[in-house]
């Protein structure tokens, strides 16, 4: 761990660690990443808002990142904290493919108030008008505000706060990608304060249910199968077959699915392996019973269908049912 910005005489400046994971934000057009020093390094400003120290976790791309990086990741922060009382919050970089994942992994399993910020970009370092270094100097900016405590994993990109259970990347171009559509932002980063407007709700963090359990190593095999017009359900079938210890359903919106699709869940249901069903469009929630069907299932409700299947991993590390299931997609 190393130290990068060394605080300004006389001033109490607080102390964030950056944990570099790799992506875009630490990419080069030349090929190659830039190290965790180099990112901070090339932010200017930064020295005069924080004592930065630097640890490499990774270095690839978030397409990349998978259960086992989330549980490493998930395990050193929460050490981190627990060593060091006078540590203000963590900032890690990541790739903006699968940022949603690990921030709601992160998000559902850090057992701390003190703040954790994703930043990413959508241009690599060595581009014209790169955004990494903006974004992460409004990263450490969003921690030392003093409204920053307990609001879960924040993401921060374009100036704008996110919470990482709402935030969706939307696009794979524009520095503006990330949005929380349906219920919005938290706040934003302005030139002279940072605005917190709304908090989240929903159960995180230190008040979570689904911490991750001392013996997990890893995370109940779930995966997520898509449903599609004429859907003659062998994916589905496939799934389950394979031994599957829950799946997440990409429905239609609303929560509805193909006949095939739901004559194979429900038999799936009935042997006792969970369902989830999500919808595959970016608003609206999936309600209990949207076919007139009382079977069993689990109803993703607002969360998207990646975000329900990290819920679904993490509270499967110990047996759960159907109610227990569904009262944590109401509540996290």
């Amino acid at each position: 761990m190393a130290s990068i910005c060394a605080p300004v005489s006389g001033q109490d400046l607080p102390r964030i660690l950056v944990i570099a994971t790799g992506g875009t934000i630490a990419g080069q057009e030349q090929g190659g990443q830039l190290t965790g020093a180099q990112l901070v390094e090339a932010v200017p400003g930064l020295a005069d808002l924080a004592l930065i120290e630097v640890e490499e976790f990774s270095r690839v791309g978030s397409s990349a990142i998978g259960p086992g990086h989330w549980i490493r990741l998930s395990r050193r922060v929460n050490r981190v904290f627990e060593s060091d009382p006078s540590l203000a919050g963590v900032i890690v970089t990541h790739g903006t493919d699968t940022m949603e994942e690990t921030a709601y992994f992160l998000h559902l399993t850090i057992e701390e108030t003190r703040p954790v910020v994703m930043v990413g970009s959508m241009r690599n370092s060595t581009a014209v008008s790169a955004d990494g270094p903006a974004n992460l100097l409004a990263a450490a900016r969003v921690i030392g505000h003093p409204e920053v405590k307990a609001q879960g994993v924040l993401v921060v990109l374009n100036d704008e706060i996110h919470s990482a259970r709402d935030v969706r990347k939307t696009d794979n171009n524009r520095v503006d990608t990330f949005v929380s559509r349906e219920f919005g932002m938290l706040g934003v980063v302005d030139v002279d304060n940072v605005v917190f407007r709304r908090k989240v709700t929903t159960r995180h963090t230190s008040v979570s249910e689904v911490h991750l359990l001392p013996e997990t190593t890893e995370l109940p095999d779930v995966p997520l199968v898509a449903d599609f017009a004429g859907n003659d359900a062998s994916l589905l079938k496939a799934a389950y077959e394979s031994g599957a210890d829950a799946i997440v359903v990409q429905a239609f919106a609303g929560g509805r699915a193909s006949p095939a699709v739901r004559e194979a869940y429900e038999e799936i249901v009935a042997s006792g392996v969970p369902v989830v069903l999500a919808s595959r469009v970016p608003e609206g929630r999936v309600m209990s019973d949207p076919q007139g069907t009382n079977d069993g299932l689990v109803y993703s409700g607002d969360l998207p269908p990646h975000k329900a299947r990290v819920l679904v991993m993490l509270a499967l590390q110990r047996p759960s049912s159907t109610a227990r299931l569904q009262r944590l997609m109401d509540t996290h």
